[in-house]
């Protein structure tokens, strides 16, 4: 038996060009769109200045969000009501309700970005579905593709336009564009970028419907979901690797330092220390030093230094205004190895 990905390689139609009889051909360009995150909904605003504007958007269910987990809609529902677009929420794009939804809107295509569940049979094979992933396929398929190639120290990344089948983000791609990854990018400059090439992308994609063609089995890495014991600055690692991990969790996310008594350090924004420190400045591996009005890290190799923090409950301020707070054996506390 063929596998489902290569057998749905090729043309945008599942069967053939030519609808069985009694079908309806529907207009070009007719969409649905599922989406949930302020990146899908980036994308949904220029899918909605083009023709194939979403006959009906399909988001999550509100729910409690930030630090006083008030109910509030997804962004992409926001994005939605604000273009005058249809909106359902369902509690998954798989229930007989959405199905019949997302049929009774009689698409062309189903467009889906950054939904944050998964689709699965028959939803799958019942229309003909895109899917935009922002990273380069086969490499970061998975949750976390922009922050992982950040971390990794990736020179490039970009934005796939695939199919997806049953195996997470190994559908055939129809289209791919590149974006370099800059020395001082963080998640929200990268994404931004992202965002505006992923959503010309799924228009391009739209409008001239190129072939799709397997991903190929070499270069396959997993972008894991962003856990909690990421955002710990780990001073086993190198200055250079921390660095990394600063931009890809800021500032969504954040990275930290922790303190003797279990205090946590909020750091958004941090570079490698010059190597030619003296040698009583330079801090031990998990030591957290004041040398004047910075703030360094010790790691592995070399010390890293803490330019912008957010103490716990406190508001973001620059390292030097950190250190002048503080008492200096406070600042001075060490962070577990």
């Amino acid at each position: 038996m063929a596998d489902p990905a290569s057998a749905r390689a090729g043309s945008w139609d599942q069967q053939s060009d030519r609808p069985p009889a009694g079908t309806t051909v529907h207009p070009p360009g007719k969409t649905v769109y599922l989406g949930t995150s302020a990146f899908a909904a980036a994308v949904l605003d220029r899918l909605a200045a083009s023709p194939h504007r979403p006959a009906l958007v399909v988001t999550r269910p509100d729910r409690p969000r930030g630090r006083g987990r008030r109910v509030e809609p997804p962004p992409v529902a926001v994005a939605a009501r604000s273009l005058g677009l249809g909106v359902l929420q369902p509690e998954s794009a798989n229930s007989d309700e959405a199905r019949a939804a997302i049929s009774a809107a009689a698409p062309r295509t189903v467009a889906i970005c950054a939904f944050g569940g998964l689709i699965r049979e028959p939803l799958l094979s019942t229309h003909e579905i895109v899917n935009v992933h922002p990273s380069l396929l086969p490499r970061w398929r998975g949750a976390a593709p922009i922050e992982r190639a950040i971390d990794a120290g990736d020179p490039e990344t970009g934005v796939s336009i695939m199919r997806p089948t049953a195996e997470l983000d190994a559908g055939p791609v129809c289209l791919a564009r590149s974006e370099p990854i800059r020395a001082e990018d963080d998640f929200g400059t990268l994404s931004a970028r992202l965002e505006a090439l992923a959503g010309d992308l799924l228009v391009e994609a739209l409008d001239t419907r190129p072939p799709f063609r397997d991903q190929p089995d070499d270069g396959v890495t997993v972008a894991d979901k962003i856990l909690a014991e990421d955002r710990r600055l780990d001073p086993a690692r190198s200055s250079a690797a921390l660095e990394r991990r600063v931009r890809a969790l800021s500032p969504h996310v954040g990275a930290y330092v922790e303190l003797g008594g279990g205090d946590r350090l909020g750091v958004l924004r941090a570079r490698v220390a010059e190597a030619a420190a003296p040698v009583d400045e330079r801090p031990a591996t998990g030591e957290l030093r004041a040398v004047g009005d910075r703030l360094l890290l010790g790691s592995a190799e070399g010390a890293l230094e803490l330019v912008e923090v957010k103490p716990a409950g406190g508001r973001a301020m620059d390292a030097a205004a950190y250190v002048r707070g503080r008492p200096p054996d406070r600042a001075q506390q060490s962070g577990r190895r």
